[in-house]
């Protein structure tokens, strides 16, 4: 009995974290199917709860597109970190984050509406989209060339970059059709070619 007491809220906590991780990622599917304008009612169903959750949680739609966005920056954050610890190739680990960051990259398109806008409470994102990721990208790129698979000196910022361009405009099943060019990108930072097909 003695133990209940503690263990409880700390269980609490963890439900609430997954159940709110749920409902950003639904509404990342959502905005990017249908716009940042969708009804809160398909995001509400997309997550399988409540309208008055999402306005619990959000009270404003800026909220919620602020904090999908910011989620899909930590989780794309994470994998990094992840890749590397996982006892991954690191030139393969580079590989993977760079499908991740083309499918973040993507879906990040559905937001288009709201980043575009006057809107100070989008202001701050783009930085903090550099703050994170760009450190996470170089610790891959330096991990590949001090495992000797990938030529020294690469920039984070502008790899990341190119990688953004190639992806401009695309959506929906198109995203398929430049992992092959994002693929190629970073085959040409290879010390020698790769002889690996990948996914």
């Amino acid at each position: 009995m003695g133990d209940t007491g503690p263990t409880a809220p700390r269980a609490k906590r963890a439900d609430a974290r997954r159940n709110e991780k749920a409902l950003l990622d639904a509404a990342a599917k959502v905005f990017f199917r249908s716009g940042v304008e969708a009804p809160i009612r398909d995001i509400a169903a997309e997550a399988g709860v409540g309208t008055a959750t999402i306005y619990r949680h959000f009270p404003l739609r800026a909220d919620l597109i602020v904090a999908v966005y910011r989620h899909q920056v930590e989780t794309l954050a994470e994998e990094g970190p992840a890749l590397l610890a996982g006892g991954t190739d690191p030139y393969a680990a580079l590989h993977r984050w760079f499908d991740l960051f083309v499918e973040f990259v993507v879906t990040k398109q559905g937001f288009a509406t709201a980043l575009q806008s006057d809107d100070p409470c989008y202001d701050p994102l783009h930085s903090y989209f550099l703050e994170r990721l760009v450190p996470v990208c170089a610790r891959l790129l330096d991990a590949a060339a001090g495992a000797g698979r990938i030529r020294t000196g690469q920039d984070a910022a502008e790899l990341m970059w190119g990688v953004g361009s190639l992806c401009a405009g695309t959506g929906g099943k198109q995203r398929f059709r430049t992992r092959p060019l994002v693929h190629l990108l970073i085959d040409g930072l290879a010390t020698e070619p790769r002889h690996d097909a990948l996914p």
